[in-house]
């Protein structure tokens, strides 16, 4: 059979008249003789009822007594309630369907509460539904641990859920539906002329969301990846087709892709840059560094090392937590807080000359101190302040013209 993997987000699963729109698409998916399985998150967004902060909102006051377990089985309610919803309401539109939890779809993770990640799936039980339904509506965002606890995957764990099905039942494609008309050159609601990306490589659009781009979870991205299965992201209220995700670039030595060394600039606000001066000191020191920020669980981002010292980003609220560690190993620190990261990604940068330069200037010429950088094949970061982030991010996105038709940047 031939299966589609359709996820939707909890704003379009959120009203009758939004739900309408998600049936327009399963409706169309199954008249093309596709099997669907579709993943939904929760209803809506605080403070509407069943949203997931809604539901942890219930308990999370003052002060909790709740463990992460009974957690988990709490918030995993909420796209449990959006899958029978929808299943009851393709019915009622002539689209024989079912509902299913994480754990009855097969979804199997580590028993790590609120933050699982998924082992296997066993996707007999959704096959078997398959050949009686046109549709299995499966809850998203959670699972089930070895020892039959309800567990959820995390923030983004729709999207993952969505990957891991479509990996599993060698899906023809995953469509992941939000609120855009895909994937955009930069965040509209800071570019007026960004524009939806026709086209892009897995690889470019993982890089984008690991810089802050919010439109899919990288992780789903990685696990399409590996399988080689298409990914296309498209708004649940238009027919547009979005943007279309795979791990090759067009043939055709004229499209979009090969025009254009840029696809698209991404960026993270809440960030602080930690400088940690070890001029003189032996080299185990810089490894000491670390140490002291993986004691306290700190992840950090954007590492440069040199003979002098230790440059590197940690989120802004935890920022004491990290100084308070360095400065019981007693090193000499310094911090800057509200920085910005603005990420510069496209496949098509590997290997031309120019594309730093022409970043460097662009920031330069708009008077944007730049605090740190650094590049890969198919990024470049720049740290700035986070006052100067939305020029930044409005001054690449005009230096390699994303706004204009491939025609006119030439």
């Amino acid at each position: 059979m031939s299966i589609l993997i359709q996820k939707f987000g909890g704003t379009s699963v959120s009203t009758e008249k939004n739900r309408a729109h998600v049936i327009a698409h399963i409706q169309e998916a199954v008249q093309n003789h596709h099997k669907l399985v579709v993943v939904v998150s929760a209803m809506g967004r605080y403070p509407e009822p069943y949203a997931t902060d809604s539901l942890m909102n219930l308990i999370q006051k003052e002060q909790s007594n709740c463990s992460p377990r009974e957690l988990d089985l709490l918030i995993s309610c909420g796209e449990t309630i959006s899958s029978v919803v929808l299943a009851h309401e393709l019915r009622a539109n002539q689209v024989t369907a079912t509902a299913l939890t994480g754990a009855q779809a097969g979804i199997r993770t580590s028993s790590d509460f609120t933050k699982a990640k998924i082992k296997k799936i066993k996707p007999a039980r959704v096959l078997k539904e398959l050949r009686h339904h046109d549709v299995v509506v499966v809850a998203g965002f959670q699972g089930m641990a070895e020892t039959g606890d309800i567990t959820t995957i995390g923030r983004g764990g729709s999207d993952t859920t969505a990957a891991a099905l479509g990996s599993a039942l060698k899906a023809e494609r995953v469509d992941i539906y939000t609120d855009v008309n895909g994937i955009m050159t930069a965040d509209p609601s800071i570019v007026t002329s960004a524009k939806p990306l026709l086209n892009a490589t897995y690889l470019e659009i993982c890089h984008m969301a690991y810089q802050g781009a919010s439109i899919v979870h990288p992780r789903a991205v990685e696990l399409l990846m590996q399988a080689n299965i298409p990914l296309r992201i498209a708004s649940t209220y238009t027919k547009d087709k979005g943007t279309h995700i795979s791990s090759t670039q067009p043939s055709d030595p004229f499209s979009e892709r090969l025009e254009r060394p840029v696809t698209g600039i991404a960026h993270m606000k809440g960030l602080t840059q930690i400088k940690v001066n070890t001029k003189g000191q032996s080299y185990h020191v810089q490894s000491e560094v670390f140490k002291a920020m993986a004691s306290e669980g700190i992840s950090v981002d954007f590492i440069n090392i040199s003979t002098s010292g230790v440059s590197y980003t940690v989120p802004d609220p935890l920022t004491e937590l990290a100084l308070q560690a360095l400065k019981k190993r007693h090193f000499t620190v310094s911090a800057m807080r509200d920085c910005a990261k603005v990420s510069v990604v496209g496949a098509g940068m590997a290997g031309m000359p120019g594309v730093a330069s022409t970043m460097i200037q662009a920031l330069t010429d708009k008077g944007i101190r730049i605090l740190q950088s650094a590049d890969s094949h198919t990024t470049i970061w720049a740290l700035v302040s986070g006052a100067d982030v939305n020029m930044a991010v409005n001054a690449l996105h005009d230096v390699f013209k994303l706004g204009l038709p491939v025609s006119e940047k030439n």
